[in-house]
């Protein structure tokens, strides 16, 4: 059974190895591959433990199936209110490892974060998406307008962007279209 939820201090660990797996996979040949050798989950964990201990918004998707009280956590999203020409909520990180993608997992994680950003009284979000990231069609499913264009320095190059914006954000909140249903 997969659930969504807060991230505590304790899941930073984990939300660093999803993290890492999933930048390996979906930027492998967009960014540098030394670059995505180097990634470090200590370093990340240690970077999420300080987010989570600061009480941003994590959420963390666990499966509760592999062993009964030890579940594993198999995707995160962050969130944070922030003053910006987009909007007043950014969704900064969603990541799904690759063996529960296409499962509504990280449609779960994005509204979980959304709901985290209206909390905080945001009436907009924006997320940022590599322009040659191969997922970047889930936020246009989800209602996301493209919006900007810009670029952000990873690994010593700048790396085409893409903004997605949900105004108001409880657009976010409609059902997923049907893609399959005859027009």
């Amino acid at each position: 059974m997969i659930r969504v939820r807060p991230a505590r201090a304790e899941d930073a660990p984990a939300i660093g190895a999803v993290h890492v797996a999933a930048w390996r996979s979906a930027y492998a040949g967009i960014l540098p591959n030394t670059y995505l050798a180097r990634l470090s989950v200590t370093r990340l964990a240690a970077m999420y433990e300080r987010t989570i201990r600061r009480r941003a918004v994590v959420r963390i998707a666990v499966d509760d199936a592999p062993e009964p009280g030890r579940p594993r956590v198999i995707g995160f999203a962050t969130a944070t209110r922030r003053t910006h020409a987009l909007g007043d909520g950014e969704i900064e990180t969603l990541y799904v490892l690759d063996d529960w993608r296409d499962r509504g997992v990280g449609r779960q994680l994005l509204i979980a974060a959304a709901q985290g950003l209206v909390d905080a009284g945001c009436r907009a979000a924006f997320v940022w998406v590599l322009r040659d990231n191969p997922s970047r069609w889930f936020y246009q499913r989800l209602g996301g307008r493209e919006t900007a264009v810009g670029t952000v320095a990873v690994a010593g190059g700048a790396i085409p962007q893409i903004a997605y914006v949900w105004n108001p954000i409880d657009s976010l909140f409609a059902p997923a279209p049907d893609h399959n249903a005859a027009e």
